[in-house]
C-alpha cells in the first residue's frame, strides 16, 4: 500500500486504502471516443425501434403514453436533453425550447438530470410501465405487446452495445489494457446471447410463479365457492408472490451487474443471474454506498459534457450570426422565416449536425453508467468472494505481450535472457584465475 524509506512515507497507493475510487476511473473512461458513439448509437438505436413499435401498435393507453413522445420524433427525443438556446434547433422543426423542452431527459431536478437513475429509468420504463398498468387495469393487449417488444427491442440493442461499453471498461479498470473497437464488438457479439438471456431469466421465473395465481383467479370468478376455494389457497398465492417480489427486486437493481458479470468472467447468463442476485442481497448497504458515490460523480460529469456540447452548438450560432445576421440564425433554428426549399434542406442539415454533437453529448450519459455498473460490480466481487480487482477474463487476443526475462551477462550488465547468449561479451573466453 505504501512505499516507506525510513521513517518517511513516500507514496501511498489511495485505490488500494479506498477501493471506490476506481468509481472516478469510470468516469474517465466514459468520456472516450469510442465508449461515447457506441451509447450514442444504443439509445438512438432504441428510440427509434420505440418510435417504430408505438407507431405499429396503440399509445392511448396508459400503460403506452410515454412512447407518443418518442413516435413525434425519436431524433429530438434524444437530443434534445442538451439545450443549447432557448429557440430551439431541433431537426424535428424546433420541438425543443419553451414550448417543449424536457427531451429524454428533463433537467428539473437532481435525480432525473443524473446519468445513473435516468439511463436506469429510462432502459427500463417498458417494463416499469408494464407491471404498474397492466394486470389490475384493463390494458388493451396491443398495449400489452408494445410493451413486451419495447421491453425486449432495449434488451436487444443494449445487449451489443451497453456489452461492447462494459467489456471495455471490464478490461481497463483491472489490467489497464486497452480494448480496441473490433475487440469490444466481437466479443459483445459472441456473448449477446448471454447479455441478452440474463435478464429475462428472473422475468420468465415471474411469469411461471404467476400462472397458477392467475389459474386460481379463474377459480375465483365462480361466485362464493370460487372466492371460499381461494381463500383456503390464498397463503400459496401469498408465497408465490413473495418469490415473485424477491425475484423482480433482483431483476430491477441487479441487471446491470449481470452485464459486469460476463464482460469480467466471460460467463454465461446464469453465472451472471447468479452472481448479481448473491451481490445485492449479501452487501446491500455496499452496493447503495457505490451507487450514491457513482451518482454524484455522474451528476457532476453530466453537467461539464451537456454545458461543453451546448457551448459548442451555440458558439457556433453566435459565429455564424455575425456573417448572416441574427435574424437568419433564428429561421435556420426554426423560428419561422421563409428559406425556400433548398434553404430548409440546408437549415435541417445545419440542425442535424448540431444534433450529432448533442448525441454524442447524450451518449456519456448510457456510456458513464455502463463503465460505472462494471466498476460496481468488481468492488461487490472484491468484497463478497474476496477477489484482486486485476482479475478479468481475457480473449486471445487481448492478453498482453509476453516480457522477456530480464538476465544479465559476464559482466553483470541487464539484458533480455534470450539475447544474453548472442552478446559479445558472451563469447569471450573468462579470464584465468589468478
Amino acid at each position: 500500500m505504501m512505499e516507506q524509506d525510513g521513517d518517511t512515507i513516500r507514496a501511498v497507493a489511495w485505490s488500494e486504502v479506498f477501493p471506490w475510487l476506481r468509481i472516478i476511473r469510470a468516469f474517465r473512461l466514459a468520456l472516450a471516443l469510442r465508449a461515447l458513439v457506441f451509447g450514442a448509437v444504443g439509445i438512438l438505436l432504441t428510440a427509434f425501434g420505440w418510435a417504430l413499435i408505438g407507431t405499429f401498435f396503440n399509445t392511448d393507453s396508459h400503460a403506452t403514453k410515454w412512447l407518443e413522445e418518442y413516435v413525434v420524433c425519436p431524433w429530438a427525443k434524444v437530443t434534445d436533453a442538451v439545450v443549447s438556446n432557448r429557440l430551439g434547433d431541433s431537426v424535428c422543426g424546433g420541438l425543443s425550447g419553451p414550448q417543449h423542452e424536457p427531451g429524454i431527459f428533463p433537467k428539473s431536478s437532481w435525480r432525473e438530470s443524473n446519468p445513473l437513475f435516468t439511463s436506469w429509468k429510462t432502459l427500463t420504463q417498458p417494463a416499469v410501465e408494464g407491471i404498474s398498468y397492466t394486470g389490475l387495469s384493463a390494458t388493451p393487449p396491443r398495449a400489452i405487446a408494445s410493451i413486451l417488444l419495447c421491453g425486449l427491442w432495449a434488451v436487444a440493442v443494449w445487449a451489443f452495445f451497453g456489452a461492447a461499453i462494459c467489456r471495455t471498461a471490464a478490461v481497463q479498470l483491472a489490467i489497464e489494457e486497452q480494448v480496441g473497437w473490433g475487440a469490444a464488438m466481437r466479443f459483445a457479439g459472441r456473448k449477446w446471447p448471454a447479455y441478452f438471456a440474463a435478464p429475462l431469466l428472473p422475468v420468465g421465473g415471474v411469469l411461471l410463479m404467476a400462472i397458477p395465481v392467475i389459474i386460481l383467479g379463474l377459480i375465483m370468478r365462480a361466485g362464493g365457492v370460487g372466492i371460499l376455494l381461494g381463500g383456503i389457497a390464498w397463503p400459496l398465492a401469498l408465497i408465490a408472490g413473495f418469490i415473485m417480489a424477491l425475484l423482480l427486486l433482483g431483476v430491477l437493481f441487479g441487471w446491470p451487474l449481470m452485464w459486469g458479470a460476463i464482460s469480467v468472467e466471460g460467463s454465461d447468463s446464469f453465472d451472471a443471474l447468479s452472481r448479481s442476485y448473491a451481490y445485492i442481497f449479501q452487501k446491500p448497504l455496499h452496493y447503495l454506498f457505490y451507487a450514491v458515490v457513482a451518482a454524484l460523480i455522474g451528476w457532476l460529469g453530466w453537467l461539464l459534457v451537456r454545458e461543453f456540447a451546448a457551448g459548442v452548438v451555440w458558439m457556433s450560432y453566435w459565429a455564424a450570426g455575425w456573417g448572416c445576421g441574427e435574424v437568419r440564425v433564428h429561421s435556420i433554428l426554426g423560428a419561422g422565416g421563409d428559406l425556400g426549399g433548398v434553404g430548409w434542406f440546408g437549415a435541417g442539415l445545419i440542425r442535424f449536425w448540431a444534433g450529432c454533437v448533442k448525441l454524442l453529448a447524450v451518449g456519456f450519459l448510457f456510456s458513464y453508467f455502463w463503465s460505472a455498473s462494471t466498476a460496481i460490480y468488481l468492488l461487490l466481487r472484491r468484497d463478497v468472494d474476496a477477489m484482486e480487482m486485476d482479475e478479468v477474463y481475457l480473449d486471445a487476443d487481448e492478453e498482453p505481450a509476453d516480457l522477456p526475462t530480464i538476465g544479465a551477462d559476464p559482466s553483470g550488465a541487464p539484458v533480455a535472457e534470450g539475447d544474453a547468449a548472442d552478446s559479445p561479451e558472451a563469447n569471450l573466453p573468462e579470464a584465468p584465475e589468478v
